[in-house]
């Protein structure tokens, strides 16, 4: 078989999927091979992820890769980013990690914005700040489990932990490493001076490598256990929205995009980090790309509101999928309601309907009913959030942005599409879905020498999907709408 294939072993918050990608003839080809349910599992009052379950879903994955009989090259995974796992005393595991929105952060999160306070934090790191962020987990376990740390080696976030257990090469790839709040973006290395200000053991940090860096070989008891011998790990970008940046099918400087799921990451990709006082009154963060780009971005709630709100009609024995729901909202009535959805309260699991209905009651408006006037009043609100980002994008970094590239999984949704271009004042070009994929299969390409470039990866990504456009429509109808969403708490 002609062309190279390879594997990319992609993590969700709500799934896992193990890919086959195969490029040949300058176009690439995805095959998902094995998907597995994934999510936060409730343990003594916390949130934690079992990553033990997710290593045998991700061996099951590789056993189906080989009984098709092709020869991968290598395997990477990408994950979330912002959690951790501890290692040391000869374990490859010394607790279940915790779940990135667990409440433990609350308190440690506000103690840190008073000292040493958000200057000092944001000069080291370029990082928006936001309690979920490792910085605060990290804290917690210093204050908390003081003998965890003592005993552990280091900490290894999600991706690179699998990596480790792959590979049994320690390293954390700089991509991950930079949304942990404790990554120096112009030194490329973790933060001596906030690492000493909090008290860390210095002996927890570890080795860091760039995005693309060959691990070495898959260890022999994994090729033994799979069959998938002949596998080389690499650590493309081991953040999930890193890796779907690298596949955005863009040209030129004048674009933003969005990398939309259960988060929007909506940003532009620069030469450089951006430290400025203006950055920092926007909260926006600098986390490290491929080939030393810099993702300037800001992460906001995303379809996680619509997630929340499908599964809380699912217990009450209402269960509608994605294209029901979108149906139901297109026929919907035109901004009944509409939410911040940045508001803390939609951050936090659980009840979401119920804290929709909350918010538009304290803000004088008639809230949603059903659930297509719920999806409705959660499109309109994200898309409109998408243009206020965007605009102080804009102010923020000089930039002039003609256009919106919306990759993953929320691409599918033309309603959002649609909505977004018409809030936006700008065309959406919708594609590909499987952007955090392609992102890690062809960064295996680069990392191998099959690809010569960022630029290249890219022209494979244009030759491969189509691209959908949506124009902006009903224009005095979003800007009446935009003028109410600017209006509401704390948008």
């Amino acid at each position: 078989m002609s062309g190279h294939q390879y594997v990319a072993c992609d993590l969700g918050a709500e799934s896992g999927r193990v890919i086959l990608g195969r490029l040949d003839e300058g176009k690439v080809t995805l095959q998902e091979i094995h998907r597995f349910p994934n999510g936060a599992v409730k343990m003594a009052g916390s949130l934690r992820w079992n990553v033990v379950a997710i290593f045998e879903e991700l061996k099951i994955g590789l056993r189906k890769v080989a009984a098709l009989g092709v020869r991968a090259e290598s395997v990477s995974v990408d994950s979330w980013g912002l959690d951790y796992v501890f290692v040391g005393a000869g374990q490859p595991l010394l607790s279940l990690p915790y779940h990135y929105r667990d409440a433990r952060t609350d308190r440690t999160y506000a103690a840190a914005l008073k000292s040493p306070g958000r200057e000092l934090i944001f000069a080291k790191t370029g990082i928006q700040f936001m309690p979920i962020n490792s910085l605060y987990h990290l804290l917690d376990d210093l204050e908390r489990s003081p003998r965890l740390l003592e005993i552990a080696d280091q900490f290894l976030t999600i991706a690179d932990y699998f990596h480790f257990l792959l590979s049994g090469v320690a390293a954390v790839e700089q991509s991950l490493a930079s949304t942990t709040q404790l990554y120096n973006p112009t030194t490329g290395a973790w933060s001596i001076r906030l690492i000493e200000t909090f008290g860390f053991p210095r002996h927890i940090f570890p080795r860091l490598v760039p995005s693309g860096t060959r691990l070495g070989p898959l260890l022999p008891e994994i090729a033994a256990e799979t069959g998938a011998a002949g596998l080389e790990i690499i650590a493309t970008c081991s953040h999930d929205t890193g890796a779907a940046v690298a596949a955005v099918p863009a040209t030129g400087e004048d674009w933003a995009y969005l990398s939309s799921g259960t988060w929007s990451l909506i940003g532009v990709e620069l030469p450089a980090p951006l430290l400025t006082e203006k950055a920092l009154a926007h909260n926006f963060t600098n986390e490290a790309g491929f080939g030393g780009t810099t993702r300037f971005l800001k992460n906001i709630v995303g379809l996680w509101i619509l997630q929340e709100s499908r599964r809380a009609w699912q217990r009450e024995g209402l269960d509608l999928d994605y294209a029901t729901l979108a149906s139901q909202a297109a026929a919907a009535e035109p901004f009944r309601a509409l939410i911040n959805p940045n508001d803390p309260r939609f951050w936090k699991p659980e009840e979401m309907p119920g804290k929709i209905v909350a918010y538009c009651r304290e803000t004088g408006q008639r809230a949603p009913e059903t659930p297509g006037q719920f999806t409705r009043c959660i499109y309109e609100s994200l898309a409109l959030l998408y243009r206020r980002t965007i605009e102080d994008l804009e102010q923020v970094t000089g930039r002039s942005i003609a256009r919106l590239h919306i990759v993953g999984g929320g691409s599918q949704s033309t309603l959002l599409n649609q909505f977004a271009a018409n809030a936006a004042h700008r065309p959406v070009l919708a594609g590909p879905i499987e952007a955090t994929a392609l992102g890690n299969v062809l960064l295996q390409a680069v990392a191998l020498g099959h690809l010569a470039s960022l630029s290249a990866l890219r022209e494979v990504v244009r030759a491969s999907f189509q691209i959908e456009r949506y124009e902006p429509k009903e224009s005095e109808a979003w800007e009446q709408a935009y003028a109410r969403f600017t209006a509401l708490p704390s948008a």
